[in-house]
């Protein structure tokens, strides 16, 4: 795969996922107002990405500043981490990576200003080869619970191109193919941005995993005709009781699964997991741009001029429609997951027996 995000020449190249699948072209942000609105215009999307993105963002942002004084450099760099945490609400990940790097900055303060520059970029990336490490680790746990013959559907999209590599529910997907086992995978279009039609069909292509895709109000039929076997989607915010936010139309997803007996996975990185959100009734839902209902891509109507138009763009579904959350330290129950995660040596151990 091609780089999602990456630290290249001084400047935070992205893949431009809103050209995607017809043009594959580079973004290079060179200031940190440039990464922000990047990520605001989902020209890079997914809950890991973003988060490795800000944390680039917040490196590229330093580099700039000419305070050679601790206490000003870090007023700064504050102003900086507050303008990337601006730019979207619900992806924790975004806050849990600009966090990490204001207490990488807090943990060198008897370091010169130009040191700590330099670390802000070496901790990015840092972040980012974690990412794809995690992400590896997520989808070994995970492919346990495939079997050849099996088709996976999947919602939105949480691959390579939603992370810094591999993918969550597509790393999940991907571990399992390259294990050989004979999977295959129905892709809903994920309206209004299409990031399933977009994304994760041409993603799966790449790979030549046979993927299938379908509309959005196509699921529930494939599913009472058995050719549904598996849900996995991934997350953009886990709340400590295991509800998920997910994209729009996860949560019909789910409801769907629940009636056919479909066993519904999450797989999401640690990162996403807010234990100081208690319940997904807690969880800030992003409100976007009307024109991505009344449009394809901004310039093909398909609504009357003038429409009200409603366009959140997650959901939230609850713990109890979710079978397991895969993460790279085991699979949990929603339940067993913020006690599984608050103990002393959590990692490895698992509150699923799959």
């Amino acid at each position: 795969m091609v780089p999602t995000v990456e630290w290249k020449n001084g400047a935070v190249r992205l893949l431009d996922q809103s050209r995607l699948p017809s043009q594959v072209e580079f973004l290079d942000c060179r200031d940190y107002r440039a990464v922000a609105q990047a990520i605001r215009e989902l020209k890079v999307r997914g809950a890991p990405a973003i988060g490795v993105t800000a944390a680039m963002g917040v490196a590229l942002g330093a580099q700039s500043l000419p305070a050679d004084d601790y206490g000003v450099f870090v007023k700064q760099v504050d102003e900086i981490c507050d303008h990337l945490a601006a730019s979207r609400p619900t992806a924790v990940n975004l806050f849990w990576a600009i966090a990490r790097m204001r207490r990488t900055v807090a943990a060198l303060a008897d370091r010169p200003v130009a040191e700590i520059k330099r670390d802000l970029i070496r901790e990015s990336q840092a972040i980012l080869d974690e990412d794809i490490a995690l992400c590896k680790a997520m989808g070994r746990h995970g492919a346990a619970l495939l079997h050849s013959g099996q088709t996976v559907l999947t919602h939105c999209n949480a691959g390579a191109l939603a992370t810094a590599g591999y993918g969550t529910a597509l790393g999940v997907i991907r571990a399992a193919w390259e294990q050989g086992k004979q999977i295959r995978v129905v892709a809903d279009e994920t309206r209004p941005v299409l990031q399933g039609a977009r994304l994760t069909a041409w993603e799966l292509m790449q790979d030549q995993i046979p993927v299938t895709l379908i509309t959005d109000n196509m699921a529930g039929s494939l599913m009472r005709q058995g050719k549904i076997q598996v849900c996995i989607v991934g997350a953009d915010r886990i709340a400590a009781n295991g509800d998920v936010a997910n994209k729009i139309g996860t949560y019909s997803v789910a409801v769907l699964a629940r009636a056919h007996g479909i066993p519904f996975y999450v797989a999401a990185p640690y990162s996403t997991i807010d234990l100081a959100t208690e319940t997904g009734a807690d969880i800030p839902i992003e409100e976007r741009n009307p024109a991505e209902v009344t449009t394809i891509h901004g310039s093909h109507p398909v609504a009357p001029t003038g429409v009200a138009v409603y366009n959140p763009a997650f959901d939230v579904t609850p713990a109890d429609f979710i079978t397991g959350i895969i993460t790279e330290r085991g699979i949990f129950t929603p339940q067993a997951l913020a006690d599984a995660f608050s103990r002393e040596g959590a990692a490895g151990k698992s509150g699923l027996v799959s």
